[in-house]
């Protein structure tokens, strides 16, 4: 009895107390000989959207943080690693588009930005129309919904709401003047949008008093200042982002007078307030080639890719093979994996059935596949505002909604 209490006691000695802190971090990821990572097929199913002949394949992204944990990989959103892996490359623009790529984001991200650009972004547009005379073919309906669409230049976050207890003043209403003529013996004449007056002191519409008294005209608005004593509008005069935009046709004798209100307002309202024409993504396009295209095989290549994705380049010695070039041009119109007509299609016909396979052994040899945390973003602005101040408003919406929901958790 008393060797086997030994014995108890000698098992105890060995364990140390680092053997017992060893064995509690143990991982069997660790171990030299246990691969790290997903296997080849799984990583391209996790980060890739394989775009095969009949229709894409793993197009769905994995949500849940723990799919992965059997092969030691953590699919969890991590702050740090999104901090170190998120970025934003500005490819191309322009007053009014802007090409960048965003990497290291899911897809719900990415649509979020473009569901906020479209329908949360405040802009100025034209709500009310005061018609004077009209005596065009165009009814006073669809003329003020004409009007209504066209954009204008103005910054939104100089301005206020206007509910519906307010009273229009400097701050939250913007005036326009339309007065156009036709007159009798001349041609027909367009109006334009670059006859759209602003009226920087505000309406010069006089209100009908009920008693038909004129002792103290009213008119639509109450301005305390003119607004182009703003400094911000001093140098930047408010008007339509368009001076072309069509408005209406007038025939000899007509005439068009009125008076347009734009207010602020964004596109959840209406789509006239959309401060975007479109904004749109798509993910990234990765080409690869499997194996070597040469000679007449790299030529029909860059023949079929309407986009110009493939290249030729030179071998020397006369030879020729087929480079990937531009893939970020890739529309995945799958013509390089279809069957066709083309030269070496012909070619194999002619020599017999064994090689008559033609363009549809491409399948095998290229692949297109979409990445599936990188887009090529676009937006397109109406001219209101540059597109890069639009995505930078955007952000902070997103910013603020983040913010809202962590309070209401909290």
């Amino acid at each position: 009895m008393e060797s086997v209490v030994e014995e108890e006691e000698e098992v105890r000695r060995i364990v140390t107390d680092e053997e017992k802190l060893e064995a509690k971090n143990f991982n069997v990821f660790d171990l030299p000989d246990v691969p790290k990572g997903l296997p080849p097929h799984l990583e391209l199913q996790r980060t890739r959207v394989v775009c095969e002949v009949g229709a894409p394949l793993h197009a769905t992204g994995t949500i849940y943080s723990g799919a992965y944990i059997s092969s030691g990989v953590d699919n969890s959103v991590n702050l740090e690693n999104f901090s170190e892996n998120f970025k934003v490359d500005v490819i191309s623009l322009t007053k009014t588009d802007m090409v960048f790529d965003m990497i290291g984001i899911p897809p719900g991200i990415a649509n979020a930005f473009r569901r906020i650009l479209l329908a949360e972004l405040p802009s100025m547009a034209i709500e009310k129309v005061f018609v004077v005379n009209n005596t065009s073919i165009i009814q006073d309906e669809v003329l003020a919904h004409r009007l209504g669409l066209i954009p204008l230049v103005a910054d939104p976050r100089l301005f206020e709401y206007l509910s519906e207890n307010d009273q229009p003043n400097e701050r939250n209403t913007i005036v326009f003047k339309l007065h156009v003529k036709c007159p009798k013996g001349d041609p027909r004449r367009k109006v334009l949008s670059s006859e759209l007056k602003w009226l920087p002191n505000g309406s010069e519409l006089l209100k009908e008093s009920a008693g038909g008294s004129t002792t103290n005209p009213k008119t639509h608005t109450s301005f305390s200042r003119s607004q182009d004593s703003f400094p911000e509008f001093a140098d930047n005069p408010i008007m339509p982002s368009f001076e072309d935009i069509l408005i209406a046709k007038l025939g000899p004798g007509q005439e068009i007078e009125l008076e347009a209100h734009a207010v602020k307002g964004i596109g959840k309202i209406h789509a006239k307030w959309s401060p975007v024409a479109t904004a749109w993504y798509r993910m990234f396009p990765e080409v690869i080639l499997l194996k070597e295209f040469e000679g007449k095989h790299a030529e029909e290549l860059v023949k079929v890719c309407p986009k110009k994705v493939f290249d030729i380049e030179e071998m020397g010695q006369g030879r020729k093979r087929a480079t990937v070039a531009r893939p970020r041009d890739c529309s995945l119109c799958r013509e390089c994996l279809r069957e066709g007509d083309g030269a070496i299609e012909g070619e194999a016909k002619s020599k017999g059935k064994a090689e008559a396979k033609g363009k549809r052994e491409w399948v095998d040899q290229v692949a297109l596949r979409r990445v599936k945390n990188h887009f090529i973003f676009t937006i397109e602005s109406t001219g209101s505002q540059p597109p890069d101040v639009l995505f930078t408003e955007a952000v902070k919406i997103l910013e603020d909604k983040c913010e809202s929901v962590i309070s209401e958790l909290s």
